[in-house]
């Protein structure tokens, strides 16, 4: 039991409001709580008869306890957050995922640009979402590419473009950067409609169009009249893909499902009368857990932590214990009044069933899942926020010895783990001894060539190495279709070097990931980052052998190329050739005695 005094400890403690933290005898905290009244709160935990599990195995553990009073009960749920976002208590219910929901930005520039968007939203501009991964964003911008010529380059690089790029070619921006390619008038109606179709008006944008098309049509301008039509088309595309619409502007719906000691969370966004999609949240939970804890917890950490969006409307599955103190903390984050709902209407019903489906959908996916190399994927794609299966990875790695025989390699990994039948390695030439940057430039630009001759492009590209390193991948792709190229990620090792502590460092963005040791995610990683090192060594160790095999016969008089590759090949290698006799030498094809006795001397002097 625990040695802890609880009747010296309750004995001075306040009635105010507050938050309580527990210690184990290693001095770490295993669980935070809130309480409006400390002193109750905390004396119900060392009551005589206790029932729940949970309760009492927390209680065997707890060696020191301390408070910190607040002046309500907001602030109380506040620090609380706060709290258990910094010590992840093994006791609470911790939610992995913090980070701040993502967006599409619509600049304010002269020729305003599409990009993706996290964290404050502090430049001029108009943000549209949030979306539920940086997939989803991704998406959504390959798929207003093909239907608004808007550009979607880097500042940095519209500047300095002389001429049209390679989206321009494929009708996929129509050159702003480029003088009298496109008006400013064409480029802000464009503009206009790929910002009514961000804020859901999809009908909208198909009437304007169509009346473009068949004034066209009437101006007998049918080069223009078949770009609208295309447009439309495209539109009407992405439009059937959005099946579910609704009345809603603003809201977020949740389900929940929970077995055993795995729950699921499943959260969709409604903006502007469309679902912008859903994403399943597995918290990490006690195992003795209820599932109004669970889902509490999960709904307070979610909103309060992240730069997370809050709605003015929650549809949410289970009843809150507080549900009046929750949705004040909560409209005074978020700066206006937010209500929660249990789908009790039609509409809100209709998307909280959807919610609950993908729930136990996603809960019965993630019980029945193994450790295994499938498993692993799953997690880099909760990790990368990717919501399509990761169907084909590569990793490129450099390899050499003080700049000499470099060597790239570039190995595959499948769905089964790695397919050595696609593994490529590249001697690299023709560039400053020991600049990686150039190597990476290089072995990219010989294996991918160019969109259209290209093929098996991987959906991740790994690059073993830092900022710089991925920034080579960045430039060599960055004319590539969006739709085409892969998602770029470098592979950055700690500071130590020491396996466990590599970092994930995103493509545009630089975001980075550290990742937790024993995530399986991070084995993964570690695992295509492993091969791609031992392919790149083994294939640095063979050219190095095979330029040191080849310098020393390269003076022979008499000895080129196949003769050179006859005598290794017959002999065994040079360490077989220095031990042969001269006799042995001319009985490889092509040597005479005298050529073989010219060969003994000069290996031999």
């Amino acid at each position: 039991m625990s040695s802890f005094d609880s009747a010296a400890f309750l004995k001075n403690l306040t009635n105010q409001p507050g938050v309580y933290r527990m210690y184990n005898a290693q001095e770490e905290v295993i669980y935070v709580g809130k309480a409006k009244n400390l002193k109750k709160r905390v004396s119900s935990y060392f009551r005589d008869q206790v029932d729940n599990a949970k309760t009492r195995s927390l209680v065997a553990h707890i060696a020191a306890m301390d408070v910190t009073v607040v002046n309500s009960e907001m602030e109380a749920f506040l620090l609380e957050n706060n709290f258990i976002k910094k010590y992840k208590p093994r006791y609470n219910v911790v939610l992995r995922d913090d980070k701040s929901y993502p967006f599409i930005f619509l600049s304010a520039h002269e020729h305003p640009r599409l990009s993706f968007h996290r964290g404050p939203q502090k430049r001029k501009g108009e943000y549209f979402g949030p979306y539920p991964s940086a997939w989803s964003v991704r998406e959504s911008l390959r798929s207003m590419q093909k239907i608004f010529p808007v550009r979607q380059c880097e500042d940095s690089y519209y500047r300095a473009r002389s001429r049209p790029c390679l989206q321009y070619q494929m009708k996929r921006c129509s050159a702003p950067c480029v003088e009298g390619h496109v008006s400013d008038a064409e480029y802000g109606e464009q503009v206009h409609l790929a910002r009514l179709f961000l804020k859901g008006k999809n009908q909208q944008v198909i009437g304007t169009l169509v009346d473009r098309m068949e004034q066209a049509s009437v101006d007998m301008n049918f080069e223009a009249a078949a770009r609208y039509r295309d447009q439309i088309t495209a539109l009407r595309k992405v439009q059937e893909r959005q099946w579910v619409s609704g009345t809603q502007d603003e809201m977020d719906v949740f389900g929940y499902a929970m077995k055993g000691n795995i729950a699921c969370i499943q959260s969709m966004f409604i903006r502007d009368r469309q679902l912008l999609g859903s994403k399943s949240f597995f918290p990490k939970i006690p195992s003795t857990a209820t599932e109004q804890e669970v889902f509490e917890s999960f709904l307070l950490q979610f909103y309060l932590a992240g730069n997370k969006v809050i709605p003015k409307q929650i549809v949410i599955p289970l009843e809150l214990t507080d549900e009046s103190a929750i949705a004040d903390v909560l409209s005074n984050e978020a700066g206006h009044r937010v209500k929660f709902f249990r789908g009790a209407r039609d509409e809100k019903r209709r998307y909280l069933e959807l919610a609950q489906n993908n729930a136990n959908n996603s809960l019965e996916a993630r019980f029945v899942e193994q450790k295994s190399v499938h498993a692993r994927y799953l997690d880099l794609e909760e990790t990368l926020e990717r919501e399509t299966p990761v169907q084909r990875m590569e990793c490129f790695d450099i390899s050499h010895t003080s700049g000499q025989q470099t060597v790239a390699s570039c190995v595959v990994f499948n769905r089964e783990g790695p397919l050595k039948t696609d593994y490529r390695r590249y001697n690299i030439e023709g560039i400053t001894p020991g600049d990686d940057y150039a190597a990476m430039a290089q072995a990219l630009k010989r294996r991918y060539k160019t969109p259209g001759e290209a093929n098996k492009i991987p959906d991740i590209l790994f690059i073993d190495g830092g900022k710089g390193q991925l920034a080579q991948a960045e430039a060599f792709f960055t004319d590539w279709p969006a739709d085409i190229k892969p998602m770029l990620i470098g592979v950055a090792k700690g500071t130590t070097r020491k396996p466990g502590l590599e970092t994930l460092i995103l493509e545009d963005t630089h975001e980075t990931i550290p990742m937790e040791s024993h995530a399986p995610a991070l084995h993964l990683i570690q695992h295509i980052r492993d091969e791609s090192h031992r392919f790149a060594i083994a294939g640095h160790r063979n050219r190095r052998q095979k330029v040191k095999n080849t310098s020393t016969l390269e003076g022979i008089p008499g000895i080129g190329a196949k003769r050179r590759q006859a005598l290794l090949k017959y002999m065994g290698g040079l360490q077989g050739l220095k031990r042969a006799s001269k006799g042995e030498i001319a009985s490889v094809p092509g040597i005479s005695t005298d050529l073989a006795e010219t060969i003994y001397d000069h290996l031999h002097h």
